[in-house]
Parts: C-alpha cells; structure tokens; sequence
C-alpha cells in the first residue's frame, strides 16, 4: 500500500463521514429518509469501511492501535447514524436531534481527529 493511497482513503473519509452531518440533518428536518437505516448502520458498507475492512491494508496495520480505535469508532458512528435515522423516520425528531446533538457529535469529532492524527503519523 502506497503512502498516497492511505492520504487518499483517509482524507475522503474524512469529507465523506463529515458530510453525514448534513444528511442527518436533513432526515431529521424532513422526515424523508434516502438512505436504509439498517444499510446506514453497517461500517462495512462505505468505501471507508470496504478499505478498512479489505486486505489493502498490512496485518502490522490492523493491529496497530489506530486502527482498532478508529475501527471501533467509526462502527459507532454508523451505528448511531442509523439509530438518527430510523427515529427521524419514526417522526420522532426530538430524540433524533437530541442524539445527533449529544452521541453523534461527540463520535463524529473523536472519528475526524482519530483519523487526522492517523493521517498525519502515516504520511
């Protein structure tokens, strides 16, 4: 695996993963869901989560400490996504904001700078 390719996978990820925020959002604003809670949910489903869990990446790489953190915080941050959408599906658009403000946020933030500070010590 080439330095620039892991540069390239973690900075897409990192735009792609803060994009959720806008769609959550939106869900939660309009009710209408696009996506399938249960697909959402899943961290094996984006590119991110095929690359991770793909065999791009060295064994030494996956049982770095980076990557078994980032690994289980980007599952929850699926998880929770889909926790987001199945309530605003369900019209219940207090607890979705409630949760998006709270859980989300809190592992949206820990993901983004996990994965910067990952970036950075690889490159």
């Amino acid at each position: 695996m080439s330095i620039h390719n892991f540069d390239d996978n973690i900075r897409t990820a990192i735009s792609a993963h803060g994009q959720w925020k806008l769609r959550l959002k939106q869900a939660i604003a309009t009710g209408s869901i696009t996506d399938d809670p249960k697909e959402v949910a899943l961290d094996t489903r984006c590119d991110f989560g095929k690359w991770m869990h793909g065999a791009t990446l060295t064994p030494e790489i996956k049982a770095s400490k980076p990557y078994i953190v980032i690994k289980r915080l980007h599952a929850e941050f699926h998880a929770c996504a889909g926790q987001i959408l199945v309530l605003a599906e369900n019209g219940k658009t207090k607890e979705a904001e409630a949760m998006m403000q709270g859980e989300f946020n809190i592992l949206a933030k820990k993901l983004m700078l996990t994965l910067t500070k990952w970036k950075a010590e690889m490159v």
